[in-house]
C-alpha cells in the first residue's frame, strides 16, 4: 500500500503520521508531500528518515491513498490531478465537503456509501465530526427536530499561528497575531470568516455538513462557533428537540452503545467532558446529559473530542482503514 500524506509538515499532517503508525496502517511506501518551501526537509515515521517531496512528484509516483490536509486550494487543484492518475484521496479541507457529486464519511455512520469509484472523499469539519458522532444514534431512534449548538473551539483548530499566539499572550510575548484581538484571557465568537448572512463559514458548516452525512434534510441546525483560549480539544453545548419522545436512560445506553463515543456523565462525581481528558485520545465524549426542562421532546448535552484526531486526522486514517478493509483501493 503506497500511501502519501499531503501537507506533512502541517499541525495535522503531523497528528496524521502520528495515528497512522500508532494504528499500525499497512503501508509498503510512504511520500510525505508538503509544498515547494517545504522540499528537502527531513521527517520521521516509525524511527525512519523521509526526505519531504513535491506534489507534482506525488502525483507522478501514483499512490494508492493520498490524505491532504494542506489546504482548500491546494486540494481544489491537486486532489483531481491524483485522482486521475489512480488514487484516492481522502481530504481534511473543506473544498469538496459539500460537493454533491463528492461523499462526506464518518466511518462510523457512513462509511457503507463508499465505493471503488470514489476517488475523492471529503473528511467533515472537525465540530461536525464529534457532533454527529452523538446525533447519530439519537436521531435513528428519536427522530432529530432542531439542533441549537454553541461551541468552544480551540486555537488548535485555526492552525499553528494560532497556537504560538495564545502562547506568547501568556508568556507576554508580543508577537505574529492569528486573530484581530488577543485570545488569553478572552472568547472569540468569531471562527473562520462570516458571511453574508451574519454566520461565520464555520457555523455554516455545522449547519449544512450533518444534513448530508446523515442523509436527511427534514431537520436544522443553528450554530455559534467560539474560539476559546485552549490549546487542544473542541467542546459543544448541543441541544436537541426530537419528535419522539425518550427517556434519559435509554439516551445514555444508546451512547454508550456507539463505537467511538464514550459518556462521562455523573454530576455527583463532577464526572464529565473536557478538553484536557480528551487530549490525544480518539474518543467522542459525551455528559451533562439532560433533559431541556422548557419544552417537550428536548435533550441538552456536552461534547467534547479532540479536533486533531477524530477531529481531523483519526478520521481520515479510519476512512483509509475501510477502504483497505474492503478492498475499494
Amino acid at each position: 500500500m503506497k500511501v502519501a500524506v499531503v501537507g506533512a509538515t502541517g499541525m495535522v499532517g503531523e497528528v496524521m503520521l502520528k495515528v497512522l503508525a500508532e494504528r499500525n496502517f499497512p503501508i509498503t511506501e510512504l511520500l510525505l508531500v508538503a509544498s515547494e518551501r517545504s522540499i528537502g526537509k527531513k521527517l520521521h515515521y516509525n524511527n525512519k528518515e523521509y526526505s519531504v517531496i513535491g506534489l507534482e512528484d506525488a502525483v507522478t509516483a501514483q499512490p494508492d491513498i493520498a490524505i491532504f490536509s494542506a489546504g482548500g486550494s491546494t486540494s481544489l487543484e491537486w486532489a483531481p490531478k491524483f485522482a486521475e492518475a489512480g488514487s484516492t484521496v481522502i481530504d481534511n479541507s473543506s473544498a469538496w465537503r459539500m460537493d454533491a457529486t463528492k461523499k462526506l464519511i464518518v466511518p462510523e455512520i457512513n462509511a457503507k456509501e463508499l465505493t471503488k469509484s470514489d476517488k475523492i472523499i471529503a473528511n467533515p469539519n472537525c465540530s461536525t465530526i464529534q457532533l454527529v458522532m452523538a446525533l447519530a444514534p439519537l436521531h435513528e431512534k428519536f427522530n432529530m427536530k432542531r439542533v441549537v449548538i454553541s461551541t468552544y473551539q480551540s486555537v488548535s483548530g485555526t492552525g499553528v499561528k494560532a497556537v504560538k499566539q495564545l502562547e506568547n499572550e501568556i508568556a507576554g510575548i508580543k508577537g505574529e497575531m492569528a486573530y484581530p484581538y488577543p485570545i488569553s484571557r478572552n472568547a472569540l465568537p468569531h471562527c473562520d470568516v462570516f458571511l453574508d448572512n451574519g454566520y461565520t463559514k464555520e457555523e455554516m458548516k455545522l449547519a449544512r455538513e450533518p444534513q448530508k452525512i446523515l442523509n436527511d434534510r427534514t431537520f436544522s441546525v443553528s450554530a455559534t462557533a467560539v474560539r476559546i483560549p485552549t490549546a487542544g480539544g473542541h467542546s459543544e453545548s448541543v441541544n436537541v428537540e426530537f419528535h419522539n419522545e425518550f427517556q434519559l436512560n435509554e439516551v445514555r445506553q444508546l451512547l454508550n452503545d456507539t463505537p467511538g463515543v464514550t459518556v462521562q456523565d455523573n454530576p455527583d462525581t463532577n464526572t464529565y467532558p473536557m478538553p484536557l481528558y480528551a487530549h490525544d485520545k480518539d474518543e467522542v465524549f459525551v455528559g451533562r446529559i439532560r433533559r431541556d426542562e422548557t419544552q417537550p421532546n428536548t435533550l441538552n448535552m456536552w461534547i467534547v473530542s479532540d479536533n486533531l484526531r477524530k477531529g481531523a486526522a483519526t478520521n481520515a486514517v479510519q476512512i483509509a482503514e475501510y477502504l483497505v478493509a474492503n478492498k475499494l483501493v
